[in-house]
């Protein structure tokens, strides 16, 4: 982990939790996260609890971010969110690209590019996730899926375009199973998307652009995880949905920097 680069771990609650659960857990994390700038720290909530969690931490730290939204500006998208509402209800991020995304719901490329586009044409800071599945990296294809999901994210913007990018290397093999890439793993596909980034574009922005790590991050391996080289923080599922498990994660880059 970079001094230069501050952390940033935040929480996908996916499908999870209720209003009353939802509001409770914020309110107990932003009275532990304090005015700490070593550690920038967000939660994505499920889109009917985005506007009270939002309400809930206003004036903190904290961020808030969507889980997704769609790439037109609005009009006829039954079901669908724009980045102008996720923006009007207090969203400063928004999660892009997530496996479940790609691999679940069947977003394509295509399609994470054009949300990608529209997050950052409007303001909304992307988490854009990337990740090889198991029968991938069981094939020697991680380099080849991994550089492709950037290439096709990224493909026709300038570096000046991305400064509020943040990239979440995630496993799609390692989220939600209890498996960990090992931390040799980890440093070497993060090196290799930091090599990337400087040849695509310059060693500055590479060096500057902070790259999660996710896949079942929890209290007992989150300091191990995030005193990897090139990790910069840690996209949390599960472990988020409760402050007893999220608040030592939020808190273990501190540890790795001390």
């Amino acid at each position: 982990m970079s001094s230069q680069r501050v952390p940033i771990v935040a929480g996908n609650w996916k499908m999870n939790l209720d209003r009353k659960r939802a509001v409770e857990l914020v309110c107990r994390l932003r009275e532990s996260v304090l005015a700490d700038s070593r550690v920038e720290v967000g939660v994505a909530p499920p889109f009917p609890y985005l506007s009270v969690v939002a309400e809930s931490l206003h004036g903190s730290r904290i961020f808030v971010a969507a889980q997704n939204l769609h790439w037109e500006k609005e009009g006829a998208c039954t079901g669908e969110v724009s980045a102008k509402m996720l923006l009007d209800v207090g969203c400063s991020h928004v999660i892009v690209g997530h496996s479940e995304r790609r691999h679940v719901m069947g977003e394509s490329a295509d399609a994470v590019a054009r949300k990608l586009d529209l997050a950052l044409s409007v303001g909304l800071k992307p988490i854009l996730c990337i990740g090889e599945t198991i029968e991938e990296r069981k094939g020697a294809r991680t380099e080849e899926v991994v550089l492709g999901q950037l290439k096709s994210a990224l493909k026709g913007h300038r570096a000046e375009d991305l400064q509020d990018l943040v990239l979440a290397y995630e496993p799609v093999w390692a989220i939600g199973t209890g498996l960990n890439a090992s931390p040799e793993q980890i440093r070497e596909v993060h090196a290799l998307i930091r090599r990337w980034l400087a040849e695509r574009f310059l060693s500055t922005f590479a060096d500057a652009m902070r790259i999660q790590y996710g896949g079942s991050v929890k209290p007992a391996n989150a300091a191990e995880l995030l005193a990897v080289e090139g990790v910069d923080g840690a996209l949390v599922g599960g472990a988020s949905l409760a402050l007893e498990t999220f608040l030592p994660i939020v808190q273990a880059p501190r540890v790795v920097r001390a």
